[in-house]
């Protein structure tokens, strides 16, 4: 990596933007998180469909194929790429993006979308983004200012009371689940973005599914010996996108945005996810979307726009010490 003389003040924070802050590579970082975050939408529904209301697939027979199915699929893309092994310095940042986002994740929200439905879950979406604000922020050592944290809680707590509402406001045993499941997955998300402004996002979660090969085998193989298996048209087209896109396609253009436009700026794109799986829930699983989604809609595009402003005013709180580990200039380079 070139040293450029004496700037040795790196900005190490993930809400800079990408490719030395041109407008061209930021709206293309914005793009391709937009696109990660369309693609994770229809991940409840897919769930939801791998279950098929108990009749479908086991909890841990869902969890444990998408991870397998997922971790075939990146081998192969890995080998044909001939891409090396990771550098031992990113070990800890792919262990945390295979148990937060291949096996944790995945496993809490199925068990509680087996009594929650996919509207009372998007809540966890809905927080998603300020958890991985908070993360990224902690780890990187980065200031967001006021208007960045005032935005991201205010559209937070719109989605968490819209989708709150859809159970009438009553928690269920499932929040735990989903609790759980969103630090878990924000730790992951922050992980796997910092790691993608030094490898391409594809490489970030290929090697993070492949990591996760030993734990998701194991739990497929046992599962499918205790479980009921029930196929059908909706469990195999629900597994094969959880498998496919919501556990490695998905990841490949969100990494990539988080690493041109940053965690916390790319994160508060998903505060339009839940709204987005409800939508899906109308239109594919038949559930009913009340007409204060629009005024949460409205709300929640507002708190974006909000983020995305105030993202940029993002900066370190002290200069960055050497720790060993290469800085990353100009956002990282994208293959």
């Amino acid at each position: 990596m070139r040293e450029h003389g004496s700037a040795t003040v790196k900005s190490r924070i993930s809400g800079s933007s990408s490719a030395g802050g041109s407008s061209s590579g930021s709206g293309g970082g914005v793009l391709l998180a937009a696109l990660g975050v369309l693609a994770f939408s229809f991940s409840f529904p897919a769930t939801d469909w791998a279950l098929d209301g108990g009749h479908g697939l086991g909890p841990w027979t869902v969890t444990g194929l998408r991870g397998v199915l997922a971790g075939l699929l990146a081998l192969g893309c890995l080998r044909a790429g001939r891409v090396p092994v990771p550098e031992r310095r990113h070990w800890r940042g792919l262990a945390a993006v295979a148990l937060g986002c291949v096996v944790g994740f995945p496993l809490l929200t199925t068990f509680a979308l087996q009594t929650a439905g996919s509207a009372h879950s998007a809540v966890v979406i809905g927080v998603l983004p300020l958890a991985t604000a908070v993360v990224s922020a902690a780890r990187n050592r980065t200031r967001l200012s006021p208007w960045f944290w005032g935005a991201a809680l205010a559209g937070a707590a719109v989605v968490a009371a819209f989708a709150l509402q859809q159970n009438h406001g009553r928690p269920t045993g499932a929040d735990l689940c989903l609790l759980a499941a969103l630090l878990v997955c924000a730790v992951g998300y922050a992980e796997g973005g910092r790691l993608a402004r030094s490898m391409p996002g594809w490489q970030v979660i290929g090697w993070g599914v492949v990591a996760a090969l030993p734990l998701t085998a194991l739990a497929a193989a046992v599962a499918l010996a205790v479980e009921p298996v029930g196929l059908s048209v909706h469990s195999v087209v629900g597994l094969g996108y959880l498998a496919a896109v919501s556990q490695f396609g998905g990841f490949v253009v969100w990494y990539r945005g988080m690493a041109a436009i940053g965690v916390p700026r790319a994160s508060q794109l998903q505060l339009a996810q839940p709204l987005l799986t409800l939508l899906w829930s109308v239109l594919l699983l038949g559930e009913r979307l009340p007409l204060s989604a629009l005024v949460a809609a409205v709300l929640v595009l507002g708190c974006i726009a909000t983020t995305q402003r105030a993202g940029a005013a993002a900066r370190p709180v002290a200069p960055a010490v050497s720790t060993g580990e290469p800085a990353v200039s100009n956002g990282g380079r994208q293959s």
